[in-house]
């Protein structure tokens, strides 16, 4: 996935028009877009929906995570057409919307969308330009609508695929805006932070039930216990003076094997492993303006007979790991979350991991930033 998204770099100069026709009251007096995070409300005409439109909307940004136990979708989109005044002012409380028809159309949809647009615009796109504009609180605090507009069908759909990484990436960094929000609101641990921050020059963000299992030289073990049957957890793991070079998806996964071998151990026996009888996707990535990789999987706890033959213990489930090269301190880190929730679906608690690894700062960037810093006593 892209580190940052090129729609408005791509536009052509006619239709950067399209970007200022918004609503401009103050955004401080707006309220909260409304809905579950993981929806993306489509307003579209049911024929295009049924269509060859839909389709590459439900491939780009309702693909199935196949990473997971049971696969699930990135996204759940609820597809509906502009009929009236009252759907219309339904769909302005949501958090995520898209706006989709050629301008060819005489569907509710298309009048909406040539509205939006000035007069030049509408002429280059009905002379063949296409255009996908993202916009931020344009009728709610922490919302993203965007607006999908071609001449043609044939169009529309070309452009939902050329551009499918960056509308993925729009939508997920909001989400995870907004789930930064939701998750640090009360009941953060800023001590416990400190304490990390202290004793070994970083820190994550940690909410208020999740507590240190393992902290070590360069390993640091979060753990939440829901119940005997769910828990998540996050470990990090550094190495000063690190070798950037080194960095690939073999790499990573023999690091990762080697410390849950180590520290992450069951109950009855047997450790955590990566299952590779399932997929498993390592690609390139910017992290936080850093060189590094995103790694997607699934575990399972496994041992050893006396004849050396593996054995499982039935406990599996999905892992997010992020691994990084930080220039400033010399350090590879690796930031790994694991997830076990039987019966349950797996999107949304693996979306919370991906959150609480992005709250990553060093001490240079938490000082730069003017973070406070909670005294703690660090204790060997």
């Amino acid at each position: 996935m892209p580190s940052k998204p090129g729609f408005i770099r791509a536009l052509p100069p006619l239709l950067l028009a399209l970007v200022l026709l918004a609503g401009c009251d103050r955004l401080i007096t707006r309220p909260e877009a409304t809905g579950p995070e993981g929806v993306i409300t489509v307003v579209i005409d049911s024929t295009h929906w049924k269509g060859a439109v839909g389709e590459a909307l439900r491939e780009e940004l309702g693909r199935w995570i196949g990473t997971l136990p049971v696969p699930e979708r990135l996204f759940r989109l609820e597809a509906t057409p502009l009929l009236s005044q009252q759907v219309f002012e339904t769909v302005r409380k949501k958090k995520n919307v898209v706006f989709v028809a050629p301008l060819s159309d005489t569907t509710g949809v298309a009048r909406f969308l040539r509205s939006r647009l000035a007069e030049e615009a509408e002429a280059a796109v009905t002379a063949g330009q296409r255009a996908v504009i993202p916009r931020r609180d344009l009728w709610r605090r922490h919302q993203m609508v965007v607006y999908l507009v071609a001449a043609t069908p044939e169009d529309l759909v070309q452009t939902i695929r050329e551009r499918g990484d960056d509308l993925r990436y729009t939508f997920n960094t909001i989400t995870r805006e907004r789930m930064t929000r939701s998750m640090f609101e009360k009941g953060r641990q800023t001590d416990l932070e400190a304490r990390i921050m202290e004793r070994h020059g970083f820190a994550v963000n940690v909410q208020h039930d999740y507590f240190i299992a393992i902290d070590t030289t360069n390993f640091i073990w979060l753990r939440r216990v829901v119940s005997e049957d769910s828990w998540r957890s996050v470990f990090i793991y550094y190495e000063d003076r690190g070798n950037p070079a080194v960095l690939s998806p073999e790499w990573i996964y023999a690091t990762r094997d080697s410390l849950t071998r180590q520290y992450i151990q069951g109950n009855l026996g047997g450790y955590v492993a990566i299952d590779y009888r399932r997929p498993l996707e390592t690609e390139n990535i910017n992290f936080l303006d850093r060189f590094g990789y995103e790694t997607r999987g699934l575990w399972h706890m496994i041992g050893r007979d006396e004849s050396g033959k593996t054995i499982e213990f039935g406990m599996g489930g999905p892992f997010l790991t992020y691994t990084f090269y930080d220039q400033t301190q010399g350090r590879l880190y690796m930031i790994d979350g694991m997830v076990f929730a039987p019966n349950f679906d797996k999107r949304e608690f693996l979306r919370q991991i991906e959150v609480i690894a992005h709250t990553f700062r060093t001490r240079e960037e938490a000082g730069a930033a003017g973070e406070t810093a909670v005294t703690a006593r660090v204790t060997d």
